[in-house]
């Protein structure tokens, strides 16, 4: 797809307030009812069944297929083992031939519209027609797609559809639903009962009894697969699995992730032929059974996308994606949409067809987090990314950013620090940028940018690295960019609180990029480069631990450097070990007040009340902080906002809230969504910023909602998001980093001893 025509489609989705509409509010309904529906089950015991018997069969497709081909036969069906979308096409138009079928029904089947089939069968004179309702309402509209894979008309508002069954029919029709599903069925009875053939598709085939399964909500599928004399069913080789009671955890799982319900209304189980009426009188209809491969088996063979297989399309990763809600399946462009169907549709089309849908994955992991089927999609994203930069190189932006910038770390600082004595022009002596000119002003629209520190915070660790009289710990602080050219400050706090907790704290200058920003364009180069700059860098520290405040610079450290590193002789056991020293910031803290696995000996620190770090409330009689008791004495009001790789990845949400909590002063309110995204994704809210811009504003109006004065955060590009975002909307409300408000409580609200030295 050319990457204009991509761009296109964004603009196009991102302008229709029915679509957005459309997707938003169910969405919203959707992560209820599905929390609902599954109220007393474990969900984690589930999809580690579902992965377990999906990921079996994947390994064992061949011997799947020979066996479910035996079964089948061996009860009179048929079964064509199709290698690609053009034998399938074609076997399908021969069967319709040899019956003299001019009239074809059809239940929804992605698989049909994967390999093209009604565009196939038109231009050779035969008739599809679908049945599905929603699948209908689309085929009755020249050029539309489908914009979700379990409810593909959900974008359409009724007025719309009214309007197309006003044209269908010749004759005005009111946007009643009862009345235009009653027009619906009254139409598609009349083709089920000519069509001399109707195709499904089917959710689950069974090798050992030859069984397909077929879950629907309309009665369509079961019309489709029992009126016509001849029933042709696609399933691709992804829905074999060995057992009968294999497709129990299945069936238990796929209605409630797709839709919220804890069964379909029909559960259809076809094994061999079945009795069909023909008109005059019983027959036994002809089945057709045609096992599609197109790719599957090369995507078994690959030992990182194979995971992917274990997908049942419940599509419930895309009801939880905050990108797709805003643009929908339709810009994807392909059949298969999200980040699920960008992988898909590498293997199935073809490389190049995925290299712009998988762009639009923001990395936030809500998709992982609820794939029934325990498939890590974010991380195979990445993967996906990694081989399309492979095979067509980075675009000329990234390519001088990486490798020409972030890929030398001296050159990176040397570049950031003229930055900061020439950005008066856009920053008028502000701490954040407002406006930025000409092709760079979408970056500052909806939000304001931090001005890059005058003084970056490696330039400041000489007063801050104080000794601290028989320290607990030795800790090396890997602060990341953001920290140490944006936020300064943030670091201070660091060194504050931990010294608090008598913890030694150095700072390692050689330290560089931690790589996230390569990794996430899919240039594996740079970022082993830069992983082993780093672990260098911070094995020369000597630390009993390596702190960061930053949770996408704790997850390239713990689980980025390992993995990159993998079958290095020399630097995969030093990576393994440096992982192993990796805390979050507020992660050690927590630890350090209560006596977690870094401090096993001594659970609070003389003269401190006990899990207690000297908090916000002691600053309120120098200084009004954030978070220090408003008028009267009243606690401030902080909500916390998740960060995506804090939560998904770390899992530390709670950890932070318990922090928190122990500090007087404060009083922690939940915003909703508290663990929506923002919108940041690094790099992504530069390269697509009109669709991080609605992301933020979603995120805003939850802030404003909660009636918080301050948003407490974890990660340092969540802070420059928010902050910006609020500034640009004009709010009061503060944000700031666990360490800042940790760190307001330090005696007369004093800095560290140190001054800011002068900019070099």
């Amino acid at each position: 797809m050319a990457a204009k025509e991509f761009r296109r489609r964004i603009r196009q989705a991102l302008d229709n307030a029915s679509l957005r509409g459309a997707l938003g509010r169910f969405a919203d309904s959707y992560v209820v009812s599905r929390e609902e529906v599954y109220a007393g089950r474990d969900f984690e015991a589930l999809r580690k069944r579902i992965a377990a018997i999906k990921s079996d069969a994947a390994g064992h497709y061949e011997e799947l297929a020979a066996q479910f081909t035996q079964a089948v036969e061996a009860r009179g069906g048929r079964v064509f083992r199709a290698p690609d979308a053009a034998t399938a096409r074609e076997y399908i138009y021969q069967v319709a031939k040899e019956h003299g079928v001019t009239d074809i029904v059809k239940s929804k089947s992605f698989a049909s519209e994967e390999i093209h089939l009604n565009e196939y069968l038109q231009e050779r004179g035969l008739n599809p027609h679908e049945t599905d309702l929603a699948e209908w309402i689309l085929q009755l509209m020249p050029g539309e797609r489908p914009s979700h894979m379990v409810m593909p008309a959900i974008h359409l508002p009724k007025e719309e559809v009214a309007r197309v069954f006003s044209r269908y029919l010749g004759e005005p029709v009111e946007p009643d639903i009862k009345n235009m599903v009653r027009i619906a069925r009254r139409e598609l009875r009349k083709k089920f009962l000519t069509a001399g053939m109707g195709i499904s598709g089917a959710n689950i085939a069974v090798a050992e009894t030859g069984t397909i399964v077929i879950c629907t909500n309309e009665g369509n599928a079961r019309l489709t697969t029992t009126v016509p004399p001849v029933h042709v069913a696609i399933v691709g080789y992804e829905k074999l699995v060995p057992r009968l009671k294999d497709i129990v955890p299945i069936l238990e799982a796929l209605p409630r992730s797709g839709t919220a319900q804890p069964i379909t209304s029909y559960v259809t189980m076809i094994t061999g032929p079945v009795p069909a009426w023909q008109g005059d009188g019983e027959g036994i209809k002809e089945l057709h059974v045609v096992l599609l491969d197109n790719g599957r088996t090369r995507m078994a063979a690959d030992p990182v996308f194979k995971e992917a297989l274990q997908c049942i399309r419940c599509a419930s990763c895309t009801n939880v994606c905050p990108v797709f809600q805003l643009v929908s399946g339709q810009v994807y462009g392909y059949i298969y949409s999200g980040g699920i169907g960008s992988i898909l549709t590498a293997f199935f089309n073809s490389l190049e067809d995925a290299a712009d849908p998988q762009s639009l994955c923001i990395g936030c992991r809500r998709c992982a987090e609820v794939c029934p089927a325990q498939i890590n999609i974010p991380d195979l994203v990445l993967k996906l990314r990694e081989r399309v930069v492979e095979k067509q190189g980075l675009s000329s932006g990234y390519r001088i950013a990486l490798h020409g910038v972030v890929a030398k770390p001296k050159l990176m600082h040397t570049l950031l620090r003229a930055a900061a004595r020439l950005q008066g022009p856009v920053t008028h002596g502000r701490p954040l940028i407002r406006h930025l000119p000409l092709s760079f002003s979408d970056l500052t629209a909806g939000r304001s940018l931090p001005a890059i520190a005058r003084v970056p915070l490696r330039d400041r660790v000489k007063c801050l690295e104080q000794p601290v009289a028989q320290p607990r710990l030795k800790a090396a602080f890997y602060s990341g960019c953001v920290i140490d050219f944006a936020y300064p400050e943030i670091g201070e706090s660091v060194f504050k609180v931990l010294n608090q907790h008598g913890v030694q704290v150095v700072f390692p200058q050689n330290q560089a990029c931690c790589g996230a920003p390569a990794t996430y364009a899919g240039d594996r180069d740079t970022a082993i480069r830069l992983a082993r700059q780093n672990i260098a860098a911070l094995e020369e520290a000597r630390a009993d631990v390596v702190v960061t405040a930053c949770p996408t610079c704790a997850v390239a450290l713990k689980q980025d450097f390992p993995a990159l590193l993998a079958g290095d002789r020399e630097w995969e056991g030093r990576a393994r070990a440096l992982a192993a020293k990796v805390k979050d910031f507020t992660e050690l803290v927590n630890e350090l007040e209560t006596g977690g696995p870094q401090e096993q000996s001594q659970r609070e620190r003389p003269g401190q009340a006990p899990g207690m770090v000297p908090g916000i409330a002691e600053a309120a009689s120098q200084q009004e902080q954030p978070g220090s008791p408003g008028p009267g004495g009243q606690p401030v009001k902080v909500t916390y906002h998740d960060s995506c790789h804090f939560k998904r990845h770390l899992g530390l949400d709670q950890v932070a809230r318990q922090v928190l909590q122990r500090q007087p002063g404060i009083e922690l309110v939940e915003m909703q969504e508290s663990d929506r995204c923002c919108g940041f994704g690094g790099s992504y809210s530069i390269k697509y910023p009109e669709i991080s811009r609605p992301i933020l504003e979603r995120k805003l109006k939850n802030i404003k909602e909660s009636g918080a004065a301050v948003v407490a955060v974890d990660c340092p590009g969540c802070v420059l998001q928010i902050r910006g975002g609020l500034d640009q909307a004009g709010s009061p409300v503060q944000v700031k980093h666990t360490a800042e408000i940790l760190a307001a409580g330090e005696d007369k609200g004093a800095t560290s001893g140190c001054k800011e030295p002068a900019s070099p």
